[in-house]
């Protein structure tokens, strides 16, 4: 019966010794806060009503008080546990998400981070009684599993954002420090000038020599993994296009996943380029403009779709036959691979970064970063849809003097001055 009784009465145990009674009469005591303790009646002094307020008498009048006293202490700010706090702050981001403020994912992540760690650890307690030495013990946790200095911070700003929200419904009156960790930028991984000349050149090979990719586990149907059909384990001229397009686009993989002919316009002016108007990515909406090569890919593309029976805007502009999007970026990545296996370059840089789609990207970013004459970082940033601070720390750190010599080597013209 104690420890039942204990289970239902935990939020008054957790503040102080409670008298356990029956029938009029003392029968033990439950002490603690992670653990019950009781101790006969003959162990414990003599306690009358009128000196402890929880004496009461009988099982059923006391189990009333405590109610009472439950609810006093959930109308009370100051008793809210972190458990119940986070699930504000749920309710708090899902309505960002109903909003369009916030991105589903972004939700369910931090759903995901508060079930794995953060509330097995701070769940349990009062949100005015957290202090460093709490918050350090979750992230002793998050180190015990090797996490990255970048993640302990994504935990902790999802604790900094439970204590603003605390302190906001004067639930508390200031917040514990918080650990600040230091994080590393590692560079981006991407392809040399020399590298990039090889993955064209190579995908350029196998796809007209239509050679076969080594064997891997093939089947023909629907499956919740990815699997390689033997179709395509011939290269289509698509990854060739999609090499030279994200170098001179500045698109990300995902971009390529679901851009679609209504939104590219091919723009000649001073200036020949394409306007990309995709989908809305990482809150940036503006358009993207390209470089001059890629409206010779395109127009590659438009004239197989009109060799094939010509297209419609709603058409994707690569692999439009795969209607399964995720499955279109996987075999981009594989054909990818296959592509630096054969040109012999190797699927890692000289940080140990694994190459990608992503690295096609980067790629593009870091060339005009090189050769792009007085390009300021303001423009790059916008037209790849980023920020100057991303350019800054994941781009430009990766450039070193020797790679511009020319640019530092060189000297400003004299003006000439006229002679009267």
């Amino acid at each position: 019966m104690l420890p039942k009784l204990a289970s239902s009465l935990r939020d008054l145990i957790n503040h102080q010794p409670v008298a356990v009674c029956e029938d009029g009469h003392v029968v033990g005591y439950l002490v603690g806060q992670d653990i019950v303790q009781w101790q006969p009646q003959e162990n414990v002094p003599n306690v009358r009503q009128e000196t402890d307020k929880f004496v009461l008498p009988g099982m059923r009048a006391w189990e009333e008080q405590a109610e009472r006293v439950s609810e006093r202490n959930r109308a009370s700010p100051n008793f809210i546990r972190f458990d119940q706090l986070s699930q504000w702050l749920v309710d708090q981001e899902a309505d960002r998400v109903q909003r369009g403020a916030l991105a589903k994912a972004s939700l369910d992540i931090l759903r995901n981070r508060l079930d794995r760690h953060i509330l097995p650890c701070l769940g349990h307690l009062w949100v005015h009684e957290i202090t460093q030495e709490h918050i350090h013990k979750l992230v002793n946790r998050l180190s015990q599993e090797d996490a990255s200095p970048t993640t302990l911070s994504q935990y902790l700003v999802i604790v900094r954002k439970a204590l603003k929200l605390a302190a906001a419904r004067k639930c508390i009156s200031e917040m514990p420090e918080l650990p600040t960790i230091a994080i590393q930028h590692k560079p981006r991984s991407n392809f040399s000038l020399n590298e990039y000349g090889k993955l064209l050149q190579t995908a350029k090979h196998l796809w007209r020599s239509h050679a076969e990719a080594p064997l891997v586990k093939t089947s023909g149907g629907e499956r919740s993994r990815f699997w390689i059909t033997p179709k395509n384990r011939t290269l289509p001229p698509d990854m060739y296009w999609v090499i030279g397009f994200m170098v001179n686009s500045f698109v990300r993989p995902t971009d390529i996943k679901v851009l679609k002919h209504k939104h590219v316009q091919v723009v000649r002016s001073e200036q020949t380029y394409l306007r990309l108007t995709l989908p809305e990515t990482k809150k940036h909406d503006k358009p993207i403009v390209s470089l001059r090569p890629a409206v010779r890919i395109y127009e590659a593309i438009q004239r197989r779709a009109e060799t094939a029976g010509g297209f419609n805007p709603e058409d994707h502009v690569f692999l439009p036959e795969e209607k399964n999007r995720e499955q279109a970026l996987a075999l981009l990545n594989f054909w990818l691979k296959w592509v630096m296996r054969t040109a012999r370059l190797p699927l890692t840089d000289n940080h140990g970064h694994s190459r990608t789609l992503y690295s096609l990207r980067h790629t593009a970013i870091t060339f005009r970063l090189l050769y792009g004459q007085g390009i300021d970082m303001l423009t790059l940033a916008r037209n790849a849809r980023t920020s100057v601070d991303m350019i800054e720390n994941f781009y430009a750190s990766t450039l070193t003097g020797e790679m511009n010599v020319g640019m530092l080597q060189s000297r400003r013209s004299r003006a000439k001055t006229a002679h009267y």
